[in-house]
C-alpha cells in the first residue's frame, strides 16, 4: 500500500465525506438546501458570506441585533451548516461562538461535536482536544467522541486516533462500521498494512457490516497495489450486496488499478461501465471531471473530448472543468484544442483561474511556441491579473530550450519572486540559471539569484549551511561560487 498513490487521492476526494461526518450524525456538512431559503434566514447569510472572508463575522451578528432583528438557534445552526458546506469553517466557528457566548444558548451534543470539528480545522487538533477535555461528560456522548475521533485521524495523529477508539470501546459506545472506516482508512493513508487487516478481521469479527466506504477503502487498497485478483474479488461482493450498490465511483477506483498494472482492456470496461451510472449519480459534476482525466491517462482523447461534449451539454461548466479537460488535453500536446476551450473559457467570463492559461502557456513552450506563451502572458496582464509562478516558470524553461539564457534568468526570477515560500521551480531551469552565470562568470548575479532562493526557502536549511560555507571558501581563493554550486542545486530540488 502506498501512501501517496494516485488512487488513494481518488478515494479521498469520492468519499471525502468520511472526514465531514455520514449523514447519520448531525455533524455532517450536507448538501446546501440554501434555494429553498426565505426571509430573515436568506438575509442574515447573504451579510456573512458576502463579507470579506478574512474579516470577523461578529461585527455582522452584533449589528444584526441592534437592528432590532430576530435570531434564533435554529437559524443560527443552519447558517454554521451552510458555512461548512462551502468550507468557511473560521466564520462558522465565530457563528458558533457567537451563538453560545452572545445568545446564551445552551448546547446539546450535537453543537459540541460541530464545534470540536470546527476548532480542529481552524486552531488544530491541540486545541480541539482541549475543547473536549473542557466538555461536560454528560455531553460526551458518540457523536462528540466521533468528532475528536475524525480530527485525529484527518491530522494523522495515529496513536491518538488509537486511544479514541479504544475509549469508546471502553465506554461501551455503539460501535458502527462508521468509527471503525475512520480508523481503516487512517491505516490505508499512513501504510499500516497490518493493523489495516487486522481491523477490517475485527469489524468482520464483531457482526458490524461494511458499508459503501468500507467496500471503497478495500478497492482503493487493492487497487493501489495492483490486486487485480482483490479488486475482482471486491466488486463481486459488492455487487451480490444489494445494501450497498456500486456506483461509477467504484468502477473508476477499479479501472485506476487495473491502469496501474497494465490491464488497459479492462480499465477501459470499467470506465465505460463507470459511464453508465454517471446519469444516475448524486455527483455527476465530478464524474465527468474525473473520468475525462482517466481517459486522457490511458491515451484515449477522442473518449476525453466525448466525454467532454457531454459534460457541457448536461450542465454549466465551471473552472474545475476547464482546468480537467485543458489537463487531459495536455497529455496529448494537443495544442489547436486546448486553444478552442481556452477561447470558450475566456468567453463565459467566470472567475479568473490561473491554472487555465497556465496549461495552455505549458503546453506552448514545451512545443517551442514562445511567441504564443508570451501572448497569453501578456493577456493575462491585460485583464488586470497577475501571471502565476507556474507561468513564469513555463516561460523560463520554454527560454532555457531556445537557448534564449538572458530571458530565462529573467522570468526564473519573476517566478521565485512571486511565489509562496517553499514553492518549488523547475530544477533545470534553476540549474541551467547557475550556468549561465557560470558562463558569464557572473558571481554578483548568481549570489543575488541563489539569496533569492534561500530568501524563499526554497533551499532547504541544511543546504544553505553547505552553500554558505562554500562561499567563504571560495571568496578566500578568489574563485567564483557558480563553479561548485550545480551538484547541490541538482540535490536540493526534486525532478519537475
Amino acid at each position: 500500500m502506498t501512501k501517496h498513490s494516485h488512487f488513494s487521492s481518488l478515494f479521498n476526494t469520492l468519499y471525502s465525506r468520511l472526514s465531514h461526518f455520514s449523514l447519520f450524525y448531525s455533524t455532517a456538512a450536507p448538501k446546501s438546501h440554501r434555494k429553498s431559503w426565505r426571509g430573515s434566514l436568506n438575509s442574515l447569510y447573504r451579510r456573512i458570506s458576502r463579507n470579506d472572508p478574512k474579516a470577523s463575522a461578529l461585527p455582522i451578528l452584533d449589528r444584526w441585533v441592534q437592528e432590532g432583528r430576530a435570531v434564533d438557534k435554529d437559524t443560527l445552526v443552519t447558517i454554521i451548516k451552510e458555512l461548512r458546506y462551502h468550507k468557511d469553517y473560521r466564520q462558522a466557528l465565530e457563528v458558533s461562538m457567537w451563538m453560545s457566548d452572545k445568545r446564551y444558548v445552551e448546547l446539546l451534543h450535537a453543537d459540541v461535536a460541530i464545534r470540536l470539528d470546527l476548532i480542529a480545522k481552524v486552531h488544530g487538533t491541540e486545541q480541539a482536544e482541549n475543547y473536549f477535555n473542557n466538555t461536560p461528560e454528560k455531553l460526551k456522548v458518540l457523536e462528540v467522541y466521533f468528532a475528536l475521533l475524525n480530527c485525529y485521524a484527518h491530522a494523522k495523529q495515529l496513536e491518538k486516533a488509537e486511544a479514541t477508539m479504544q475509549k469508546m470501546k471502553d465506554l461501551g459506545l455503539y460501535m458502527t462500521s462508521l468509527s471503525y472506516n475512520v480508523l481503516v482508512n487512517l491505516y490505508y493513508k499512513t501504510g499500516h498494512k497490518e493493523k489495516f487487516s487486522s481491523l477490517m478481521s475485527e469489524m468482520e469479527e464483531n457482526g458490524i457490516r461494511y458499508d459503501k466506504f468500507t467496500y471503497g477503502i478495500k478497492l482503493n487498497a487493492a487497487a493501489a497495489v495492483s490486486d487485480l485478483e482483490g479488486i475482482d474479488k471486491i466488486l463481486a461482493e459488492r455487487q451480490s450486496d444489494l445494501r450497498s450498490l456500486l456506483d461509477w465511483a467504484d468502477y473508476a477506483i477499479a479501472a485506476n488499478g487495473y491502469t496501474k498494472s497494465g490491464a488497459v482492456d479492462k480499465a477501459l470496461a470499467m470506465l465505460k461501465i463507470s459511464e453508465e451510472q454517471i446519469p444516475s449519480s448524486k455527483r455527476q459534476r465530478g464524474a465527468y471531471e474525473y473520468l475525462m482525466t482517466q481517459y486522457a491517462v490511458l491515451g484515449k482523447k477522442d473518449d476525453t473530448l466525448r466525454l467532454w461534449k457531454c459534460y457541457k451539454e448536461q450542465m454549466k461548466v465551471y473552472n474545475k472543468g476547464y482546468v480537467c479537460i485543458m489537463t487531459s488535453l495536455s497529455k496529448f500536446d494537443d495544442i489547436e484544442s486546448a486553444e478552442k476551450i481556452f477561447e470558450e473559457w475566456e468567453s463565459e467570463h467566470l472567475n479568473y483561474d490561473n491554472r487555465i492559461p497556465n496549461t495552455l502557456i505549458g503546453a506552448y513552450t514545451r512545443n517551442g511556441f514562445l511567441d504564443k506563451a508570451e501572448a497569453i502572458m501578456s493577456r493575462i496582464t491585460l485583464k488586470d491579473q497577475k501571471p502565476s509562478p507556474t507561468a513564469w516558470n513555463y516561460l523560463a524553461k520554454g527560454y532555457l530550450d531556445q537557448g534564449q539564457f538572458e530571458k530565462a534568468v529573467e522570468s526564473a526570477t519573476k517566478a521565485v519572486s512571486a511565489a509562496q515560500p517553499w514553492w518549488m521551480p523547475n530544477k533545470d531551469v534553476v540549474v541551467g540559471c547557475l550556468e549561465y552565470f557560470k558562463m558569464k562568470a557572473d558571481l554578483e548575479g548568481a549570489e543575488k539569484f541563489i539569496k533569492l532562493l534561500r530568501d524563499k526557502n526554497t533551499i532547504h536549511p541544511a543546504y544553505q549551511l553547505k552553500m554558505k560555507k562554500k562561499n567563504t571558501h571560495h571568496q578566500n581563493h578568489h574563485q567564483p561560487i557558480v563553479t561548485k554550486v550545480q551538484p547541490i542545486v541538482t540535490k536540493i530540488l526534486p525532478d519537475n
